[in-house]
C-alpha cells in the first residue's frame, strides 16, 4: 500500500471540528469543540459523542476519496445500471461515472477511487471508535453500549459495500500502525459475510428503538435489522434473511413494532419537507443551510447530487435553471414504466415539459434522451437562497425504507419456499399504495417491482449482479460476465510494498 492509503488507515480521527459543525437539523447537530489529537481524543464523554459523528461522517461524504473528486456513490450506481446513462456535459464529464456506465473501468480510472477510500476511512474511524469507547472516563454504562452498537452497526455498513464492490478486500478490525499497512492481505469474502453478521447481531442488542426528533439519522434497532436482513439476502440465507425482515416488517400494509409504515402517497417520500417519514427506516441526512460556497469543497453535507441530474441550461417551469446534467433517464426504464403511477415521481420528462413551455429550453446532456431523474430533482421550491445555490440541497437520502425491505422478505419467503402467501401480501401490499392490482408473487415479479418501485435509488445494479442478470441486462452498456459484477481494486492499493491483490481479469 502507498501513502494514500495510510490516509484512510492510519489516521484515528480526521476533520472532528469540521464534521460537527457542518451538519445540521438532526443529532450531528452539535457544538463544535476544537480539534483534538488521536492520543489525548477521548477525554471525556462530549468527545465520545464528536467521534461518534466522525465515524458516521463517510456515510454523506460528497468529496474525497484517493483524489479528493466528487463522490456521491448514487451517481456511479445508477450509471452502472440500466435505470440511467452517466451523462452530464460530455463523455469526459466525471470520467468514473463514464467508465462504468460504458464498462471500461480500469484500476487507474473508475469510481473505485472513491467507494474504496471513503468506505475504508469508514472503517477506521469505527475501529479506533470501539478500540477506545471502554476507556473514556465519565461514559455511563448506557452510553457506552449506545454508542458500541452505533460503531458495530456503521463498521458492518462499511464492510457490506466494500465486499459488495469488490469482493476480494482486507478485513481490518483495529487501528493499523504505520507499519502494519504493508502486512495487510485481503481476506475471504466468507469470512468479511460472518464478521458483518457479528457486528449486526451485537449491535441490535445495543441500539434504541427509537431516537428523539433531536437525533434524526442516528442508528436504530430496526435499522440494524434491516440491514442484517439483507446481508442475508445477499448471502442467499433465505430463511434466516425472511426471519430478520418479518420482525422489521411487522403486518404487510399496516404499522410495524418499529413504527414503520408505507407513506399514502409515494410522491411524499422523497421530499425534503418530509425527513424521517414512517417509511425510512435509515436515512442519510444533507442539510441545506450550511451556506456553502466553492470554498468549502472538503466540507459538503448538503445534496449535491441534486444538483448533479438536474437538466442543463433549463428555462421552464418547476426545476432550477442550473443542473448540470448527468444520470438522464434510459429508454430501458422509460418503457418499463410507462403507465405505472410511480413514473412522475421517478422520472421528470423535461422535453415535454420544455416543449410545452412558452419560451422554454434546456441544453441536451451527453446521452441525454430527454428524461431525468425526478426523485432527487433540483426543485425550485427546495432552492436555499444563503450562499450557492447548487451546493446547498436540503434532500435526505432514504438508504433502506419499508417497501424496499417488504420487497426483500417477499424474494427470501418466496427463495425459501416457506410461506408463499404472506411473501404475496407483502407485494400485494407495494402496489396498493400506488393503486395497482395484485399480480402473483413470482420472482420475477419481485424483480421487476424492486426495479419499478426503487428506480434511480441506487439499489439496481447490485440487484442485477446478484440476480445474475447483469449480463444480459446491461450488455447494451458492454459488461463483460465473469469481469465486471465486481470493480478493481484502485491501482496504487495494488503496487509498491502492497500485498494486496488485484481482482481477477483487471
Amino acid at each position: 500500500m502507498n501513502r494514500k492509503y495510510l490516509k484512510y488507515a492510519t489516521i484515528a480521527l480526521l476533520g472532528v471540528s469540521g464534521i460537527v459543525s457542518s451538519c445540521k437539523k438532526s443529532f450531528l447537530q452539535l457544538q463544535p469543540s476544537g480539534e483534538f489529537a488521536a492520543t489525548n481524543y477521548y477525554a471525556n464523554p462530549s468527545q465520545a459523542l464528536s467521534a461518534v459523528v466522525a465515524a458516521y461522517d463517510p456515510l454523506v461524504t460528497e468529496t474525497g476519496g484517493i483524489d479528493n473528486t466528487y463522490s456521491d456513490p448514487l451517481g456511479a450506481l445508477n450509471a452502472a445500471s440500466d435505470d440511467c446513462f452517466a451523462g452530464g456535459g460530455s463523455n469526459s464529464d466525471v470520467t468514473p461515472w463514464q467508465v462504468i456506465n460504458n464498462y471500461t473501468l480500469s484500476p487507474s480510472v473508475g469510481p473505485q477511487d472513491q467507494f474504496w477510500a471513503i468506505d475504508f476511512q469508514g472503517v477506521n474511524r469505527t475501529d479506533v471508535l470501539l478500540q477506545a469507547l471502554p476507556t473514556v472516563p465519565g461514559l455511563s454504562a448506557d452510553l457506552l453500549k449506545r454508542y458500541t452498537g452505533e460503531g458495530l452497526f456503521l463498521r458492518a455498513h462499511y464492510y457490506f459495500d466494500l465486499v459488495r464492490l469488490f469482493k476480494n478486500v482486507p478485513l481490518i478490525l483495529k487501528p493499523l500502525g504505520l507499519t502494519d499497512v504493508y502486512t495487510v492481505t485481503q481476506a475471504s469474502p466468507d469470512s468479511v459475510y460472518a464478521q458483518v453478521e457479528r457486528d449486526l447481531t451485537t449491535a441490535i442488542a445495543d441500539l434504541p428503538v427509537s431516537v428523539a426528533a433531536a437525533e434524526n439519522g442516528r442508528v436504530t434497532q430496526g435499522a440494524a435489522k434491516a440491514l442484517l436482513g439483507k446481508v442475508y439476502l445477499y448471502e442467499k440465507k433465505w430463511a434466516q434473511s425472511a426471519t430478520v425482515f418479518a420482525d422489521v416488517n411487522g403486518t404487510p400494509g399496516g404499522t410495524s413494532s418499529y413504527g414503520y409504515a408505507l407513506q399514502a402517497h409515494y410522491g411524499d417520500i422523497f421530499s425534503p419537507t418530509n425527513k424521517f417519514n414512517s417509511e425510512s427506516i435509515f436515512e442519510l441526512v444533507h442539510s441545506g443551510n450550511q451556506n456553502y460556497t466553492w470554498n468549502n469543497w472538503d466540507q459538503f453535507k448538503s445534496n449535491i447530487y441534486v444538483q448533479m441530474v438536474g437538466p442543463r441550461s433549463y428555462k421552464g417551469p418547476l426545476y432550477y435553471s442550473g443542473g448540470y446534467g448527468f444520470n438522464p433517464i434510459t429508454p430501458q426504464l422509460v418503457a418499463a414504466m410507462k403507465g405505472d403511477p410511480r413514473y412522475p415521481y421517478t422520472i421528470a420528462n423535461i422535453d415535454s415539459l420544455t416543449k410545452a413551455t412558452p419560451g422554454g429550453g434546456y441544453q441536451q446532456s451527453y446521452q441525454g434522451t430527454g428524461y431525468y431523474i425526478q426523485k432527487y430533482a433540483p426543485l425550485m421550491a427546495n432552492v436555499v437562497t444563503t450562499g450557492t445555490i447548487d451546493l446547498n440541497w436540503p434532500n435526505d437520502y432514504i438508504e433502506i425504507r419499508l417497501a424496499d425491505t417488504y420487497l426483500m422478505e417477499a424474494e427470501a419467503l418466496l427463495n425459501a419456499g416457506t410461506n408463499n402467501a404472506r411473501a404475496q401480501a407483502l407485494l400485494d401490499a407495494v402496489r396498493a399504495r400506488v393503486g395497482l392490482a395484485s399480480v402473483p408473487a413470482t420472482l420475477d415479479n419481485i424483480y421487476n417491482e424492486r426495479r419499478l418501485e426503487l428506480a434511480t435509488e441506487g439499489h439496481r445494479w447490485f440487484d442485477l449482479v446478484r440476480w445474475g442478470q447483469a449480463p444480459t441486462a446491461l450488455a447494451f452498456k458492454g459488461f463483460k460476465a465473469g469481469l465486471n459484477e465486481i470493480l478493481p481494486i484502485p491501482l496504487n492499493e495494488t503496487t509498491g510494498l502492497s500485498k494486496i491483490k488485484q481482482n481477477p481479469g483487471y
